[in-house]
């Protein structure tokens, strides 16, 4: 019978022995890598950080896996994933970005995009894995490992998921990947799929959710723009009531009409785009539809915005009255208030709403200032005073700010 050798088969002991020296040595890597992402990578939403360096007997069951025979000089086994990050974001949308952001960080390797968009498997989970050289800077000196050759080309594995494919990828490593019997009955495999499709479908509704957040938040900033430059005009002209149409003409709106949500994305389009008729017909149908008075709050002030808009200043007061009397705590329906009662000259009015609104929230430097012109208009000087060096500190630092301190200061 002829003798075997199997001199090729890889010895435990040693392997072992070269592994776990090295593992300082790459906690240290480790660390300045996840250092340089923490530095480089910004998002809207901080993404959290998972670092592990792999386990000997991961490693080990990976090179029998692999079969991987022992080198000959008993220098270290290199794999792919010895050193591992993972960027945990809140949206699908954030994936796309850091991609971008280490591809431009690191020299990339090799990039992965695991999950059902490309492997069909019932209950695999998503993810990018991406496989980028060690820079130099972020090797450990070689006097803190002087016995250890430098390992000059092994690379580090960087996952990118969000927070539901990573809670999923941490239930699904225990339950097959480390497991010696994975599941083969059809309907435990079901379950597992059914559980995966929720939790993709959950993280899509959240990036729907943050897709809609994002564009009524774009027409809100547009439509509060409009509603301070419809100020500013009427402190250019010094108060006098002037009619004033929109000349833009109104679009469609692209978005689906329904829900209260919908509709209020709606509203204020047709407010941005001029079309006010439109979206004071639609902020009146919410307001009949007899939303929760937290809701009608909102509703209100974009209608009394509207109203202002128009130059119908007695309706956008009522308007703003009747939000605030919905939400005590809305500090800006109360400072609309205030710009209202300026307009129409009751500057104790003014002055009251102004201060309320300020009892709520003390960071609005254009309460202070608009609240200082109401003093102005009382005479009381040190009090208009003390409210414009409120609003400069706050950053307002324009010419109508610096034309009503000289005015002040001329009377003082």
């Amino acid at each position: 019978m002829e003798y075997k050798s199997y001199d090729s088969l890889p010895a435990k002991v040693h392997i072992q022995k070269t592994y776990e020296a090295y593992a300082p040595y790459f906690y240290a890597v480790m660390e300045n890598i996840q250092k340089r992402l923490e530095r480089a990578v910004t998002l809207a939403s901080p993404p959290t950080y998972k670092a592990r360096i792999k386990s000997f007997d991961s490693y080990y069951k990976k090179i029998l896996r692999l079969k991987v025979g022992s080198p000959d000089d008993g220098s270290l086994i290199c794999l792919t994933d010895m050193i591992g990050i993972r960027i945990i974001c809140a949206f699908l949308e954030d994936i796309a970005v850091v991609l971008k952001q280490v591809q431009g960080l690191f020299d990339v390797r090799e990039i992965e995009q695991k999950g059902p968009a490309q492997n069909f498997k019932a209950f695999e989970y998503e993810s990018i894995h991406i496989l980028v050289k060690i820079p130099d800077s972020c090797f450990p000196p070689q006097s803190d490992f002087p016995s250890l050759p430098r390992l000059n080309d092994i690379v580090c594995e960087i996952q990118i998921r969000t927070i539901l494919q990573d809670a999923w990828a941490e239930v699904e490593h225990e339950l097959i990947y480390k497991s010696e019997f994975s599941p083969f009955d059809l309907p435990l495999r079901r379950k597992l799929a059914s559980i995966n499709a929720s939790l993709t479908l959950a993280d899509t509704i959240f990036q729907e959710i943050r897709d809609y957040q994002k564009k009524l938040q774009g027409e809100v900033n547009e439509r509060r723009k409009l509603f301070y430059e419809k100020v500013d005009e009427l402190d250019t002209i010094k108060r006098e009531i002037k009619k004033t149409s929109p000349e833009q003409e109104g679009s469609a709106a692209p978005f689906a009409k329904g829900t209260i949500d919908d509709l209020l994305l709606d509203a204020i389009h047709a407010h941005n785009t001029g079309d006010l008729a439109r979206a004071i017909e639609i902020y009146t149908q919410i307001i009949e539809s007899a939303p929760p008075a937290v809701v009608l709050s909102v509703i209100y002030k974009h209608r009394g915005m509207a109203y202002f808009t128009e130059s119908e200043y007695q309706k956008a007061l009522e308007d703003f009255q009747a939000s605030s009397a919905h939400n005590p705590q809305n500090f800006r329906a109360l400072y609309y208030e205030g710009i209202v009662y300026g307009i129409l000259g009751d500057n104790t009015a003014a002055i009251d709403r102004f201060s309320k609104s300020l009892s709520i929230n003390e960071y609005q430097s254009h309460a202070f200032y608009h609240r200082a012109e109401a003093y102005y208009e009382k005479g009381e000087y040190e009090s208009a005073l003390g409210d414009i060096r409120a609003a400069e500190k706050l950053g307002i630092n324009d010419d109508a700010c610096n034309v009503l301190l000289t005015k002040i200061m001329d009377k003082i």
